[in-house]
């Protein structure tokens, strides 16, 4: 047995025992129906789980001494009451791209017999199969999703130059509540500024959206034959036979609203139901930078040294710019660590560096204020 597949199968076999677990924890945090479909999920990951001590034992391997740290599913657990059911089915639905991957890969590696390909081949079916099981779910979600990328990038906005002011002020100033009076000036300015910008910004992207929906309807109402033969060439560019194109132009043709539709969604990139609220949009993005700004802040308003607020200013900020790196991750389908690193390594780099400005200043020009 090669060392790569023993990895590989170690690394499986952990992977589909703490799945299995996590699913039958969720299962006891929601209702009957979603409740129903962890557990049958619980049972499937618990059978691949199996599969994969089967080869190992096979091989020689012992696997006995493999399982779930109760840890680290006290902390998923937390991390799932946090984010909501929405950011935990993405979550889960990143681990299970990991494991197609993985396992796609074994596949065409020729280390695995074929009655083992077919097995493995079975768990592919149940891991691509996962995300159906949840798409009624995830619908829900959609418009929650879409609208937490707002929340979270203006959270972010917020902690990182308001936690950059309070560190340059630190700095140059000798007492805390200066310093939390500046930031919260500073923060408050800057969520309305944020939300208002937000709203603009939308507002003005909705409409130009809500025109173009408008002309293409009429278009397709009054000179649909038009249409239709842009129709068939988005179908051609896409791959399909000029027969299949020319039967799905003719049909869309008959139909004004699948007409327009089609032709707003392929030659513009928009859908009606996919039109920004532009109210929505700013409030998130100037609440949520009001509650990033406040994180940094918070720790000047404590009866401590000036060192002892920045210091504890510093890794509140850090521990939250974590967070939203997680967050961030999580609804763009990236890896979370990397990117809760490039968030904090940014954050508090940018900090500091003010700190320093500030500090340089204080000493320069001989003024702290106490």
């Amino acid at each position: 047995m090669s060392s790569r597949l023993a990895r590989i199968g170690v690394e499986a076999l952990h992977d589909e025992l703490f799945a299995s677990r996590i699913y039958l924890e969720l299962s006891r945090m929601y209702g009957e129906e979603l409740s129903n479909k962890l557990r049958r999920l619980s049972e499937i990951e618990k059978s691949h789980a199996e599969f994969w001590r089967r080869v190992l034992r096979k091989r020689g391997v012992e696997v006995d001494s493999v399982g779930v740290s109760r840890a680290k599913i006290l902390v998923y657990k937390v991390l799932f009451r946090l984010i909501g059911l929405g950011l935990t089915l993405r979550l889960l639905e990143m681990d299970e791209v990991k494991a197609v991957e993985m396992y796609s890969m074994l596949m065409e590696s020729g280390e695995l017999s074929e009655e083992e390909k077919a097995g493995l081949r079975k768990i592919l079916e149940d891991e691509l199969l996962h995300e159906q099981e949840f798409s009624s779910e995830k619908s829900r979600f959609e418009e929650f999703l879409s609208h937490i990328r707002e929340a979270v990038l203006g959270m972010n906005d917020g902690l990182v130059e308001v936690l950059s002011v309070t560190a340059g002020l630190s700095g140059a100033y000798g007492a805390p509540l200066p310093v939390a009076l500046g930031g919260f000036i500073v923060g408050v300015a800057g969520a309305l500024s944020m939300g208002v910008g937000a709203f603009v910004s939308a507002k003005s992207q909705r409409e130009v959206h809500v025109g173009v929906l408008r002309r293409v309807t009429l278009a397709a109402r009054y000179v649909g034959h038009l249409l239709r033969e842009r129709v068939r060439w988005f179908m051609s560019r896409k791959g399909f036979s000029e027969p299949l194109a020319e039967m799905i132009s003719r049909e869309a043709g008959d139909n004004p609203k699948l007409l327009s539709r089609i032709v707003s969604e392929e030659e513009y990139g928009i859908r009606e139901e996919g039109l920004e609220n532009p109210g929505k949009a700013g409030l998130y993005t100037g609440a949520f930078y009001l509650v990033g700004a406040l994180i940094p802040i918070l720790p000047y308003l404590l009866p401590q040294s000036i060192v002892a607020s920045t210091i504890l200013s510093f890794l509140l900020a850090g521990v939250a710019l974590g967070f939203v790196g997680f967050l961030i991750a999580v609804t763009a389908g990236i890896s979370a660590r990397r990117k809760i690193f490039e968030m904090v390594l940014s954050g508090l780099g940018s900090a500091l560096a003010t700190y320093m400005i500030g500090r340089l200043a204080s000493i320069t020009l001989g003024i702290e204020v106490e």
